[in-house]
C-alpha cells in the first residue's frame, strides 16, 4: 500500500514540459452527485435498489486517503432523490449490517417510514449475509422482508459499550483527578471502576432501550407474546428460524425480492430496476454494492481502512458485537 501511495505522489510531481498537464484525480471527490443508472428493464415506473452496508452510524466514514459520508447521510440522500421522482414506485433495501448506534439506527428507521408515508411507495427489504440488531431494526417499516437462505439476523436488543483503562493506569502509575458539580457527573468514566449503583442505572437505561426495540418488532411483525419472549433474549437466528418466528416473510434470493417488489406495486415483469451511483460501472448489476466517490475512470487512488480498524466509542448500540470484524 505504501508503494502505491509513493508512486501516486511521484506522478503528481513529474513536470510535464511542452504539453498540457494531464487531469488525474488522485483522491476521489465527495462532490460527485448521485445519478440514476438502469440495471435492467424498461418503461417509466421504477424499482430503486439501495444498499446499506457496514456499521450503521451518523459519523463520517474515515478512509486511508479520504472521508466518505456516513451510512445515514448516504441513505437519506438517496431517499431524498427518490422522493423527487414520482416514477419510483418501490424501494428495495439490500441490508448487510451488524447494526450500529441506537440513534443512527432509529434515524434510518424513521426516515424509511416517513418516506413511505410521504410518497406512498412500497418498501421491500432483502436481508443479505448479515442483518442483525440495528440491521434488522431499520427493516421494520418494510412491506415485505426477505432473508437470503444464509442470512444471520435477530440480535434484537441493545448493548452499552464503554472502555475501561483504570487497571492499566494503576499499573503504569498514572491517575486522573476530577472535580465535578454533581455526584453522578462522571458516571461511566473510563478512569475509575463503576460503582454498584451506577451499574444499576446503566442497566435500567439499557433495558429501556432494549424494550423499545422489542416492542417495535412485536408491533410491526404482529408477534405472539411467546415469540416476543423468545426474541427478547437477543440471540441471532438463521433465515429459516427467523421465518418460523415471523421476523421475515420469505426466504429466497435477491431475484425473489425484485419479483415481490413488482407484485406489490403492480409493475410489469420487465419493469425498470435502477440504482443511484456516483459513477458508471461496466457490466453493472444488482449485486454491486457501491455508490463510489469519484469513479473508477478518473480515480488513481481509492483506499479505505478495513472495518476492523474502526473503533466503537462509548454509547448505546443496536449491534451484534461478534460481527464487528466480519465482512460477510
Amino acid at each position: 500500500m505504501r508503494k502505491i501511495l509513493i508512486a501516486a505522489l511521484l506522478i503528481m510531481l513529474i513536470p510535464f514540459t511542452g504539453c498540457q498537464t494531464p487531469k488525474i484525480r488522485l483522491f476521489p471527490s465527495q462532490a460527485d452527485p448521485l445519478q440514476e443508472y438502469t440495471l435492467e428493464g424498461k418503461g417509466d415506473r421504477k424499482i430503486l435498489v439501495i444498499h446499506i452496508s457496514g456499521v450503521i452510524s451518523d459519523a463520517p466514514r474515515e478512509g486511508f486517503v479520504r472521508t466518505r459520508p456516513s451510512v445515514v447521510q448516504e441513505v437519506v440522500s438517496q431517499l431524498r432523490l427518490a422522493e423527487k421522482d414520482e416514477n419510483v414506485k418501490v424501494v428495495i433495501f439490500k441490508i448487510n449490517s451488524p447494526g450500529g448506534s441506537v440513534t443512527a439506527s432509529d434515524i434510518l428507521y424513521n426516515e424509511i417510514a416517513a418516506f413511505k408515508k410521504r410518497t406512498g411507495a412500497k418498501v421491500v427489504v432483502a436481508l443479505m449475509g448479515l442483518a442483525a440488531s440495528g440491521g434488522y431494526y431499520i427493516a421494520l417499516p418494510a412491506d415485505h422482508i426477505l432473508a437470503h437462505p444464509t442470512t444471520i439476523t435477530g440480535s434484537i436488543g441493545v448493548i452499552f459499550a464503554r472502555p475501561k483503562v483504570a487497571a492499566l493506569m494503576e499499573k503504569i502509575g498514572v491517575s486522573v483527578e476530577v472535580n465535578k458539580s454533581g455526584a453522578d457527573k462522571d458516571m461511566g468514566s473510563p478512569f475509575r471502576p463503576t460503582s454498584v449503583e451506577e451499574e444499576k442505572i446503566f442497566q435500567v437505561l439499557t433495558d429501556r432501550l432494549g424494550a423499545r426495540f422489542v416492542d417495535l418488532v412485536a408491533s410491526h411483525r404482529k408477534l405472539e407474546p411467546e415469540v416476543v419472549a423468545r426474541i427478547s433474549s437477543a440471540r441471532v437466528y438463521l433465515a429459516d428460524e427467523a421465518l418460523e418466528l415471523g421476523l421475515v416473510d420469505e426466504v429466497g434470493y435477491l431475484a425473489a425480492a425484485v419479483n415481490r417488489a413488482k407484485k406489490l406495486a403492480g409493475l410489469a415483469e420487465d419493469a425498470k430496476v435502477v440504482v443511484y451511483r456516483r459513477t458508471e460501472y461496466p457490466d453493472d448489476n444488482i449485486y454491486n454494492t457501491s455508490t463510489q466517490y469519484g469513479g473508477g475512470k478518473a480515480s488513481l487512488v481509492s483506499m479505505e481502512l478495513p472495518g476492523s480498524l474502526n473503533h466503537i466509542q462509548t454509547g448505546f448500540y443496536y449491534l451484534w458485537p461478534a460481527a464487528l470484524s466480519d465482512e460477510r
